[in-house]
């Protein structure tokens, strides 16, 4: 990606672990703005780097495509591609962070941002995940995740996000407080 001067970014359980608490995972999620490039280019220069299609797909589907779940070959690390297609995607990208990962740096979805997918996802871990950040991330623009948190709730009509994410905030600053 970056010999293509790709805007990409890690999120998912990875960026989870780099903000937040260390937990088990099997993949790595990665966010990618395409542009002109085109799927079936991208799919041809991730193979000369060394990654390959877990699935058979057909080029029609894969000119249509979001999402690439390709494998690394060396490592056998399952890797999940979502190509970039909203305007959410795109104010992700624009605040990913690079952060340093065994040394190397490595763009990185926002902390608010993690968040946000995490509430949205609403699965037991992701939420554990939300936690995490929050005990680990004392400087959080939490308004900022109100706000998206709010956005979406219009846009998908579904009005129990910010009170999920209000319910998370509750529990760590309980669990610090009992710490102390």
């Amino acid at each position: 990606m970056r010999r293509r001067r790709l805007d990409w970014y890690v999120f998912g359980a990875q960026a989870a672990v780099a903000y937040g608490r260390p937990r088990m995972t099997a993949d790595v999620d990665v966010t990618v703005a395409i542009e002109q490039l085109g799927t079936l280019a991208l799919v041809d220069e991730l193979s000369r780097a060394g990654f390959d299609l877990r699935v058979a797909l057909g080029e029609d589907f894969l000119r249509d495509a979001r999402l690439l779940p390709l494998v690394h070959r060396s490592t056998a690390m399952p890797v999940d591609v979502v190509l970039a297609g909203s305007s959410l995607h795109l104010e992700f990208l624009a605040r990913r962070r690079l952060v340093d990962v065994g040394g190397v740096r490595v763009p990185m979805i926002s902390p608010e941002d993690l968040i946000v997918t995490k509430v949205l996802a609403g699965r037991p871990k992701d939420l554990e995940d939300v936690r995490g950040v929050l005990l680990e991330q004392p400087r959080l623009d939490l308004e900022r995740v109100r706000e998206l948190l709010g956005e979406l709730e219009v846009a998908l009509g579904d009005d129990q996000l910010i009170r999920r994410f209000e319910r998370l905030i509750r529990r760590p600053r309980a669990r610090r407080a009992r710490a102390k």
